[in-house]
């Protein structure tokens, strides 16, 4: 999503060969509304944040990430933190450290692990 207009979003994935790979909807967001909503809106600017927000299926906020406009992204990052909160979801009573990867072990939240991790 961005605040370009649905035309922009054709244009550019009409004519780059990256951009044109994509095969999920790309929603245009020119009024602003959406990137007020998730309050990334540059207001001076007209123009928005990099935010990304993963939704569970629930429609709770568990990841949330917003970077300046000259900051790029990690993609494979986001992938290990959806699988993260995927697998959490799935383990009631089990975290995922710092860094971990799918298959890596998890811990159980306990006093025992206060200052030590």
């Amino acid at each position: 999503m961005s605040t370009d207009t649905h035309f922009s979003h054709k244009a550019w994935h009409d004519t780059s060969p990256a951009i044109g790979k994509i095969d999920y909807t790309m929603v245009g967001d020119p009024t602003g509304t959406i990137s007020r909503n998730f309050e990334v809106m540059i207001e001076q600017d007209g123009l928005a944040d990099r935010g990304t927000f993963v939704i569970d299926p629930d429609g709770v906020i568990q990841i949330v990430e917003i970077n300046a406009g000259g900051v790029g992204r990690d993609a494979s990052e986001l992938v290990r933190k959806i699988k993260a909160a995927q697998y959490v979801a799935a383990h009631p009573g089990e975290v995922c450290p710092a860094k971990w990867k799918e298959g890596e072990a998890t811990l159980s939240p306990s006093l025992d692990l206060v200052g030590k991790i």
